[in-house]
């Protein structure tokens, strides 16, 4: 296999191979998930360590889970109520986790590039679980799974990536990721919610959702990330669901076989309605839930492979 990444900071430095292998391992490990074959030992006698500084239940708990399964001792930080709201800086933490040995480090970080800074000051494999506005790997990664899944294949397929373009991280890697697999993206939205340049990342852009829907084969949905805004980026939530909020009408624009995916957590009747997002037929929403464990237990297989091979080559004098 390829994947010679000593961390998983970002999709932007992966090569398409690197990715089509992180995902054969991660569709291996959804179908042990699924027949009950979960447990493995592949990370016995290693240490990961979750250090969020921003609230997430379900990224965090999936990486909980993702590191049990494989066998590894997983130690959650509270880093809402730890040293950093005392002034510790972040390179007082590294030095900390540092001493303590650690061997995986899931961070999340309200700041862009938090993450990658911290993967320059530790001795061990660093996995983004999201920093600032500026990438969420994992998620990408999972998200390209489901599609893989669904649709037989992850390349010349047509994307629309739906909503709060410019807030979302996850928007981000999945702009490089799916172009990287030769898809056609296309990003749909208010401009008010797009990025500045946005023309630059290769991608169509569409202000009117219909036509940015028209014979689409995905249409992904993205949160509103409020928590981020500091202006008046929509007039209300009533009109952003009625000129932006994917229902039946909109998404009957796209392929008739067109699937349906949003990163959660949703706010029905904003983003998506709630049919649609319960549509079994179409919503691979739940998917894209179960994909994160085997996307992730994969992530932190090959980056386990990966530092063994370093340390083992220093044991033995071998200049890595």
């Amino acid at each position: 296999m390829t994947f010679r990444a000593p961390h998983l900071l970002g999709i932007e430095h992966l090569h398409p191979t690197e990715i089509t292998t992180l995902l054969d391992l991660a569709d291996k490990y959804a179908e042990d998930n699924r027949k009950g074959r979960a447990h493995r030992n592949v990370l016995e006698g290693l240490t990961q360590i979750n250090m969020f500084f921003e609230n997430s239940t379900r990224t965090q708990a999936s990486f909980e889970i993702a590191g049990k399964r494989l066998g590894a001792d997983v130690m959650n930080m509270a880093m809402q109520a730890s040293s950093i709201k005392k002034g510790e800086t972040l390179i007082d933490t590294a030095l900390t986790l540092n001493a303590m040995h650690p061997d995986l480090l899931v961070v999340r970080h309200p700041n862009s590039g938090a993450v990658d800074l911290l993967a320059q000051k530790v001795n061990c494999a660093v996995l983004n679980a999201g920093d600032g506005r500026h990438e969420h790997p994992t998620q990408a990664l999972l998200d390209a799974l489901t599609i893989r899944r669904a649709k037989g294949r992850l390349h010349r397929l047509s994307i629309a990536i739906c909503g709060d373009v410019a807030h979302s991280r996850v928007a981000r890697s999945n702009i490089m990721l799916l172009g990287k697999m030769e898809n056609r993206v296309r990003l749909v939205g208010p401009p008010t919610l797009l990025p500045s340049g946005v023309e630059e990342f290769g991608v169509e852009v569409f202000h009117d959702m219909r036509e940015g829907l028209k014979d689409v084969d995905v249409v992904m949905m993205l949160r509103l990330q409020k928590e981020r805004m500091d202006g008046g980026f929509i007039p209300s939530e009533r009109e952003y669901f009625h000129r932006y909020g994917l229902d039946a009408e909109k998404l009957s624009y796209a392929k008739d076989d067109a699937i349906v995916m949003h990163p959660g957590p949703m706010n029905r009747g904003v983003e998506i309605d709630g049919t649609i997002a319960d549509d079994i037929n179409r919503s691979v929403i739940q998917e894209q839930v179960e994909m994160g464990v085997a996307v992730r237990m994969a992530a932190m297989d090959l980056l386990a492979q990966n530092l063994r091979a370093k340390r083992g080559a220093k044991a033995a004098g071998v200049m890595v």
